[in-house]
């Protein structure tokens, strides 16, 4: 399983230095090529960043979000257990969001795609914390 962290999905409707990357993120999701996951927050994180950012965010909304919610994402919710991992999380300096993330890839065996550098810092750059497919 890879977790798909909300700094990759941005750069699927935002120009940025890791949009190439990011971009081949997708088309192996679309592919089917390996199971991808998400906690549910990441849909509001997506939205709320690109919306900021976004040069059209009224239209983005409409079929950006769209496009978004349609792909192939396995979308786990929260649970008790998974809430106590996330809070060993944020005792090593992670925001609750990137908890999230990290409690869902690491709890499942998984991986968690991330472009965050300081979130992969604090957790001193774990093997199972990646930043691309390859």
């Amino acid at each position: 399983m890879i977790v798909v962290d909300a700094s990759v999905a941005v750069k699927w409707f935002l120009i940025e230095p890791e949009t190439s990357g990011a971009v081949q993120v997708a088309d192996k999701i679309l592919r089917g090529a390996d199971v991808f996951a998400v906690p549910e927050l990441f849909y509001y994180e997506v939205f709320s960043v690109v919306m900021r950012k976004h040069n059209e965010p009224s239209r983005w909304a409409k079929s950006g979000m769209t496009w978004l919610l349609n792909l192939p994402l396995q979308r786990m919710p929260i649970s008790a257990d998974l809430a106590i991992e996330m809070a060993d999380f944020t005792a090593r300096g992670l925001t609750g969001y990137d908890a999230a993330y990290a409690a869902l890839a690491y709890r499942n065996g998984g991986r968690w795609l991330t472009y965050d550098e300081t979130a992969r810092k604090m957790l001193a750059s774990p093997a199972w914390i990646i930043s691309s497919l390859d």
